[in-house]
């Protein structure tokens, strides 16, 4: 009987992709393939902004103080992971016609999926708090504005902005991906001062080392800060924007396309951040002032602008916060617009609804937290907002490879074993170690903190349940089997077509093809 349902499976997606091949051989456009290219271009961009955003400046700029050149080999490597985990999200929306957020809705139990929307919200927020605070920074470097003011700036420059949805996905895509050429452009111009050595940089960036103090835990913040749950969810979502044909070539030219995309977007965020690395790491390591010195020990995005206005000069600081400017506004967009589809897809609620809740979800939250933080606590909000991040990541993670990867939902087009065995291992490290340096930080935090021993009690009494639910969760949506499939999209052809090339070809797949016809 197992026999017969996976002969009859196979049976079907041989006539389904017959059917498909017609509708692409007649019915698709046909053009250059650099043309062909061009339109698939844009989201890539988009989602490799996450890469760009305050949170990793600062943890760059960190990096490059304690080891100088020395952990460039994390950035290549994460990055790497990163195009293979993007280009799954990517392929899971092309093939399903679905994203992320929309797929578990059908996947999973109510209680489970509201659990996963929560989750993916709060990621969301925590994504977007470093944002706003880079912004507010910036402003109140260039214009001298308050911070509290720059808060406030930032949240309307991002309504304003999340406007240009209106007319089409792609002008969001290109005003990001001009901020982010804008971005690179002014750290470039920022090294160029600063000279680095070429072949310590090419060391770093292709032999692995872990030498000095703190190595091993710099070298897993600066990995842990690439990978973010809201772009799984962002990815799976924009590659719907473009029209691709259902047929087998058509879905395998869009998936090679997003995936070329994707991989020079992602080669522009790796530079940018080798950029910030190895300028820390070029300005700190010379001859400098008492202050200059205590600066580049408790390196922030704050104090790294009054360390490049007294090494390189005050146009060299103005170059900094443009950076900064264009780097948090657009961080801010980015999350608050993929806000939107999660909750479009958690909730089936109409689009024009979702314009009006979504950003002030989002926004509302964050520029409160910002506003009571301030100034002063910048660096402390990137660093809590991090964690809240690789502590929501396995609940995107782990469901986008067990859609991926299943044969059920994307049929012939699942992962291979190589990719499955890769991103496995990856996520298992990645899930891991967050949860490793999360308890041990905590139970560090626990021990030295000057609290009542009976509310150190109170604590672990909440905390330790909690994290024992937290590893019984991810263990659930790693091992539960995918139910739902939807590995042949309602594309079709006459049926007509389909039952006389079918008798050409056999006569036993005839009445198979009948069958499904009706």
């Amino acid at each position: 009987m197992v026999n017969f349902y996976l002969r009859l499976e196979s049976k079907i997606f041989t006539v389904y992709k017959f059917k498909t091949d017609v509708l692409c051989k007649f019915g698709s456009p046909q053009g250059p393939m650099w043309k062909r290219f061009l339109a698939h271009v844009g989201p890539g961009f988009l989602v490799s902004m996450a890469y760009l955003d305050p949170s990793n400046l600062q943890t760059d700029l960190q990096a490059g103080y304690s080891h100088r050149y020395e952990l460039l080999w994390v950035l290549l490597f994460g990055f790497i992971f990163v195009l293979i985990i993007q280009s799954l999200a990517a392929k899971l929306g092309i093939i399903t016609g679905r994203h992320l957020a929309e797929l578990c809705t059908s996947e999973y139990p109510k209680y489970v999926k509201y659990c996963l929307w929560f989750l993916a919200e709060l990621g969301v927020i925590a994504a977007t708090i470093p944002g706003v605070l880079g912004t507010a920074l910036a402003y109140n470097m260039l214009l001298h504005i308050p911070f509290w003011a720059g808060v406030l700036i930032c949240g309307a420059s991002t309504v304003l902005l999340l406007g240009l949805q209106g007319y089409g996905a792609r002008k969001m895509e290109f005003t990001i991906a001009v901020a982010m050429l804008f971005m690179a452009s002014c750290f470039f111009i920022e090294l160029s001062h600063v000279n680095p050595p070429i072949k310590e940089q090419l060391e770093g960036l292709f032999i692995p080392r872990l030498k000095g103090r703190y190595a091993v835990s710099d070298a897993v913040a600066l990995f842990s800060v690439l990978v973010v749950p809201h772009n799984l969810f962002l990815h799976s979502s924009l590659v719907l924007s473009r029209k691709i044909p259902s047929c087998s070539k058509g879905v395998k030219d869009a998936s090679t396309f997003f995936l070329v995309e994707n991989a020079l977007a992602l080669f522009l965020a790796l530079l940018v951040n080798v950029a910030v690395v190895s300028l820390s790491g070029t300005i700190c390591a010379n001859n400098l002032s008492l202050d200059d010195n205590n600066r580049c020990s408790s390196l922030s995005l704050n104090s790294a602008a009054v360390l490049f206005k007294n090494v390189l000069g005050k146009s060299r600081s103005t170059v900094y916060g443009l950076a900064l400017l264009a780097s948090g506004q657009s961080c801010t967009v980015v999350t608050t617009y993929s806000g939107q589809y999660i909750m479009q897809g958690f909730s089936g609620m109409r689009k024009c609804i979702i314009f009006l809740i979504a950003p002030c979800l989002t926004v509302v939250p964050t520029l409160v937290v910002c506003s009571i933080g301030g100034a002063s606590r910048v660096r402390q909000l990137i660093n809590i907002a991090a964690i809240i991040l690789s502590f929501v990541l396995p609940f995107a993670l782990v469901p986008l490879l067990k859609f991926s990867s299943c044969r059920t939902m994307i049929g012939p087009h699942k992962n291979s074993t190589c990719i499955t065995r890769i991103s496995g291992i990856l996520s298992v490290v990645i899930i891991g170690i967050n949860t490793y340096f999360f308890c041990t930080s905590f139970v560090s935090w626990l021990v030295d903190s000057d609290l009542p021993r009976f509310a150190n009690a109170i604590i672990s009494t909440l905390v330790f349940p909690f994290m024992a639910a937290y590893i019984a969760a991810v263990i659930y949506l790693t091992f539960r089997k995918v139910s739902i499939n939807v590995a042949l999209p309602s594309r079709s052809v006459s049926c007509e077509i389909e039952v006389e090339e079918v008798q050409r070809q056999d006569d036993k797949d005839d009445c198979l093809a009948v069958n499904c016809g009706v």
